[in-house]
Order: structure tokens, then sequence, then C-alpha cells
């Protein structure tokens, strides 16, 4: 058995993780239950897989400068954000292509906004109204001056601009006057 004892086998050991030195421990396992707990602060990454799914030819459409929408095979409903089936007759939709000229149906002034958008604040989201597609589309409208909101941007016609380097986000198109 001492022979054994002698002859101790060692896992490899490196510098990576969280090395401790000098664990407090009491002499006496009865105190044990009193110890504070070791407390460890250590960064935390992780790459999040995101699928686009049915949404793709969207983003795709917009890395290459076409806004696309959707429309009804049997009913003939057009959507300006695109989804796979009607809402009206449940009829699966075929991809359209959305003129990059369109008008503002209504806008507001937003001076809060997420981290994506808090160091544009304020800016202005516009509700994009085309001829012939049933839907609206939200996006930003750049090139007004968001302190001097007017009545007159209702129905102005604009014109969409997309991002040189898509980030595949919705914010990767916006809309300037035409």
């Amino acid at each position: 058995m001492a022979e054994q004892e002698k002859k101790r086998i060692k896992l490899p050991e490196t510098d990576e993780g969280t090395v401790l030195f000098n664990v407090p421990f009491p002499t006496d396992l009865k105190d044990l239950k009193g110890m504070a707990p070791i407390i460890i602060k250590q960064p935390y990454h992780i790459d999040y897989i995101h699928s686009y799914g049915q949404d793709s030819p969207f983003f795709a459409g917009l890395a290459n400068g076409k806004l696309l929408g959707t429309r009804c095979g049997p009913c003939k409903y057009t959507y300006g954000t695109p989804r796979l089936h009607c809402m009206y007759c449940g009829g699966e939709c075929d991809w359209v292509e959305l003129p990059k000229e369109a008008a503002v149906h209504t806008f507001t002034v937003c001076h809060y906004g997420s981290e994506e958008f808090l160091k544009e604040t304020p800016f202005v989201l516009i509700l994009v109204e085309w001829p012939g597609v049933d839907t609206l589309f939200l996006a930003r409208l750049m090139g007004v001056d968001p302190a001097k909101p007017s009545l007159d941007w209702v129905g102005m016609k604009v014109r969409a601009q997309f991002k040189r380097l898509s980030k595949f986000k919705p914010t990767d198109i916006y809309f300037v006057p035409a």
C-alpha cells in the first residue's frame, strides 16, 4: 500500500480558467457550516445562432438593395411586411419586390429608443405606404429634422435606401425624402 501511495498520478495542470490560492479552510470540520461562499467572477461568452427561417428572403433582399413583401396567391392581398400565409384566407403567399418609391402614411418622433437607436435619439419612425399594397411598413425616416416635425410629412414621397454593409437587421433599410 505504501508503494502505491508513492506512485501518485498527476493530471496535467494549465493556467486556463480560475486559479485560486490560499482559499480559507477551517481546521475543525465543524466550522465548515459557517464558511463564507467562494465567489468567482469569470467572463462568459456564447455564440448565439439565430435562424431567420421563412423571413430569410426578406433579409437577403435587403442585403442586395431590394425590399420584398408578399402577396397571397388566392385573394391577392399584398403585405408590405412579409408573411408566409395570408391572414384572411390562409393561402400561401409569394414573394414580390416592392417599389423603392413610397409615401409616408404617418410618423412619430422618438425621443427614447432601444440600445440600437439610443445614440440616434431623437429619430423619426414612419409607416410607409404603397399603392396596391394592403399593409404598411415600419421604418426610419432620415434627412428630416426631428426637432421640427411637420404634418407636411404625411403623404410626403420617400425613397428607400439600404445600408452598404448589411447587418441582416430591419435597420438595414431606411427612407429619405424623394
